[in-house]
């Protein structure tokens, strides 16, 4: 439900703010005076698309506010709405709302906020399209769509959503096997060249085999091939000053007297302080064996070093050889070796998805069969429940007609076999005739603005019976009606709002008297510009708007008469109705 909606600057409103309330809400007002800017405020919630030409004269800027009560709604359709706003990152407020609002700058730019977040516009529309539906003229007119009538035919039904969810999965699993096998047999060549392409390089990088990283290491090993050498020097330099000349006949040292070392004269500095009762010399002497333990390591260190280091003066060439090889793949297929890794694993992957062998083609076949006959029992079963589900439809709609002042139109669904798509396999026409014995013509040619009206209406109030906290708008679908109809169309929408809250724009007394709020919309012109102003109505000030909705009369006795029986009568009904 919808709980309040502000708005600054929007056409002729310069600031309103509007408090909904459950039930029956009407707006009216003198033409001009900016009701449809209260509609257009609402379709900006819902994602609808922005107007600069709607931007108030003067002003920078439009901005709507609306703030919306999930607790009243079917469990379902409340967590749904929830969880878009919640995946955008927004969140509802302290009291358990969502706030939704929309800025549109008089340079036609648009910003959209859902729960405190900025989000696409397109978001408002998916987290409002459960909770707030909008009927005007432009939606009457799309009642005539085909798609729409199936669309209107499928939500009469529970059983027949399931049915067409089903379907769906099974259509979708049946194109794509299909659309595979024509891709496979009209490119059968081209395929036939990527498996070849494929197949050369997966062989190619398989038969060098490159490790991970290898690349990087190898370029290291052939740096201390080049100057192994040097770095024998430096090591044996190193050993020979920590171990002296003795300790470098395992690695080609030169033999002969040894000379004092790192290791003796940090031995004989180890032996001079040892077990000294001095704590600062006993403190040293503790870090002078710590220092000849780290030199015992150092020095086996460079002796591994030195016996790592490569003597097979061929090994040069072979690892140069093989650098060159790793590099004629990182030319190829990626900038390092482990992204000629990972272009491998692709290649492997996507080769396994071609095969256009006869075999193949031939379980393909069979595949695309199977799904194609489960598509099509679906599709069967679909047609069958909305079969049942339009003959329920026209007979409930032709009697709320009936009701509407049509009673002898009679409203029939008819269902024509298609090629399979993916809303069934049925094409779906509402046919309207103006009674049992004239042949029913489509909507589209058969229908006055009026009827059309009340069709639509008919349609709402039959399904909408099974919603609960919903928020419906109807934008003068009212248009061209009058009379007994008037005052049928207000007990439908004051019926349809026992369960849903229902906000009309209206012109006709005889469906603002049923309202249970009714809120007045008037326009004070000046020299300089036309303000419009909103206001909830009193009982008192309702029976004046009623008095100058009938003839213009609010200030004769007679007028307030009139208007007051009216008012009084339909509120009787209402009363009725919630009992």
């Amino acid at each position: 439900m919808l709980a309040d909606i502000a708005i600054e600057n929007l056409g002729v409103i310069p600031h309103a703010t509007v408090e909904l309330s459950e039930g029956l809400t009407v707006l009216t007002g003198e033409t001009g005076a900016g009701k449809t800017m209260l509609v257009t405020g609402l379709r900006l919630l819902v994602g609808g698309r922005a107007d600069a030409s709607r931007v108030r004269t003067g002003a920078a800027q439009a901005a709507v506010e609306g703030r919306f009560v999930l607790s009243g709604l079917e469990e379902h359709t409340a967590q749904a709405a929830a969880a878009i706003a919640e995946s955008a990152g927004g969140s509802a407020d302290e009291n358990g709302e969502f706030i939704a609002s929309r800025i549109v700058s008089s340079s036609g730019r648009s910003k959209a906020y859902l729960g405190g977040r900025a989000v696409p516009a397109a978001v408002l529309g998916e987290f409002s399209s459960e909770l707030l539906t909008i009927h005007g003229q432009n939606d009457q007119l799309r009642l005539l769509a085909p798609e729409q009538q199936l669309s209107a035919l499928d939500r009469l039904d529970p059983k027949v959503s399931q049915l067409l969810e089903k379907y769906k999965v099974a259509y979708q699993q049946w194109r794509t096997l299909a659309q595979d096998l024509a891709q496979r047999t009209k490119s059968r060549r081209e395929l036939a060249q990527e498996a070849d392409r494929l197949d050369f390089a997966i062989e190619e990088i398989s038969s060098i085999d490159p490790q991970s990283g290898e690349d990087a290491h190898l370029q290291t090993l052939i740096r201390r091939l080049q100057d192994v050498d040097d770095l024998k020097q430096q090591a044996v330099g190193a050993l020979g000053a920590i171990d002296g000349v003795g300790g470098l006949a395992d690695f080609g040292g030169a033999e002969g007297e040894d000379v004092s070392c790192a290791s003796d004269l940090l031995g004989q500095a180890v032996s001079a302080v040892r077990g000294s009762q001095d704590p600062a010399l006993a403190e040293i002497a503790q870090r002078l064996e710590h220092i000849t333990s780290e030199l015992g390591e150092i020095s086996a260190e460079l002796g591994s070093f030195i016996s790592a280091l490569p003597s097979d003066p061929e090994e040069l060439e072979k690892l140069l050889q093989r650098q060159q090889d790793l590099k004629g793949l990182t030319r190829k297929y990626a900038p390092d070796i482990d992204g000629v890794l990972a272009w491998l694993a692709k290649a492997v992957a996507k080769r396994k998805t071609i095969d256009i062998s006869p075999e193949a083609l031939e379980e393909l076949k069979k595949s695309v069969a199977a799904a194609e006959k489960k598509m099509l029992s679906a599709g069967r079963a679909l047609s069958k429940a909305r079969a049942a589900a339009a003959e329920s439809l026209a007979a409930q709609v032709s009697e709320e007609l009936h009701g509407l002042a049509m009673p002898k139109a009679q409203l029939s669904v008819r269902i024509t076999p298609i090629e399979p798509s993916a809303m069934g396999l049925d094409e779906v026409e509402f046919l309207l005739a103006p009674n049992a014995k004239a042949q029913p013509r489509p909507l589209a040619s058969s229908a006055s603005g009026g009827e059309l009206s009340r069709v639509m209406l008919a349609l709402e109030v039959i399904l909408s019976a099974a919603t609960q906290g919903t928020t419906l708008v109807f934008d003068e679908v009212d248009a061209g009606v009058g009379g007994l109809a008037a005052v049928e169309i207000g007990r439908r929408l004051a019926r349809l709002a026992r369960n849903n809250q229902v906000i009309v724009v209206t012109h006709l007394p005889q469906v603002a008297a049923y309202a249970d709020v009714h809120v007045h919309v008037s326009k004070e012109v000046s020299e300089e510009s036309v303000t419009s102003g909103v206001v909830q109505l009193s009982t008192e000030r309702r029976v004046e708007e009623l008095s100058r909705m009938l003839a213009g009369l609010e200030d004769t006795d007679t007028g307030r008469a009139h208007a007051k029986e009216l008012l009084e009568k339909a509120q009787q009904e209402v009363a009725a109705m919630r009992v």
